[in-house]
């Protein structure tokens, strides 16, 4: 069950299957990739955090007992399901928050790994332990991590399946930061971002998400095109005014 809440222009949503620690079956998956796309397109939703139900786990990792049973292109359908997911949340033009409380394992640390920004309580967990199970991370862990963490370090956590204690993951780079309880961290910085400009968000991502891909020399060009770009803006308009006057701006997103 995928439960979606909203604290005015902060959406939380989050996966409650308590009794298999939050780990992700068809039904789950498909329930939580459809409200992402739905709140994707949601402009009165201006943050989306993540996060799962109870203190044990965040996501305890995808169903084993179901994906046990998959052929080759069943497996496939299965693994772009999980990309979908995490292509939702690291590429919808709206700050992602994952709020990781207890075990983020596997996909569920995929998931976490696609959010924009990630918070752990202390008891946290995290890890791809697929090598395990004679498998590899299939939603993007070979990927992401090493983005995050560095090519080094995210090798040996998905050669070895070691799990990493909030500690580290916040030493190593997994995480930004450590909190108890993860969930007013992820609210406090929901609503700061919600206070942002959206149209600044979104750029801001699009950009961001190019920074560690193609050409360098293109990134900067194409960030240089859109900070002038972006002074046709109203919310650009009002902040600049804002500052000027020595008072608090109200972005619009337009």
């Amino acid at each position: 069950m995928i439960r979606v809440e909203r604290e005015e222009a902060v959406a939380i949503v989050t996966i409650d299957r308590q009794e298999a620690m939050n780990a992700l079956d068809v039904a789950t998956l498909t329930q939580l990739r459809d409200r992402l796309r739905e709140l994707a397109d949601d402009d009165s939703a201006r943050v989306v955090i993540v996060t799962g139900a109870g203190e044990k786990a965040f996501v305890a990792g995808a169903d084993i007992k179901y994906m046990s049973g998959l052929d080759v292109d069943q497996a496939k359908e299965w693994g772009a399901l999980g990309h979908e997911t995490g292509r939702l949340l690291e590429t919808m033009p709206k700050p992602t928050i994952a709020a990781i409380n207890g075990f983020a394992l596997g996909g569920g640390c995929e998931l976490a790994v696609a959010c924009d920004i990630r918070y752990a309580a202390s008891g946290a967990r995290l890890g791809q332990p697929e090598v395990n199970l004679g498998i590899i991370p299939g939603w993007g862990g070979t990927q992401r991590l090493a983005r995050l963490c560095g090519l080094g370090v995210a090798k040996e956590l998905i050669f070895t399946g070691r799990i990493v204690d909030a500690d580290e993951a916040q030493r190593i780079g997994l995480v930004n930061a450590v909190h108890d309880p993860v969930l007013d961290k992820a609210r406090e910085i929901g609503t700061l971002l919600a206070s942002k400009s959206p149209i600044a968000l979104r750029l801001m991502k699009e950009l961001a998400n190019r920074a560690l891909g193609g050409d360098h020399a293109r990134n900067l060009e194409a960030e240089g095109e859109t900070f002038g770009a972006l002074f046709s803006s109203e919310d650009s308009k009002e902040g600049l005014a804002a500052f000027v006057e020595k008072r608090e701006p109200k972005f619009v997103g337009r």
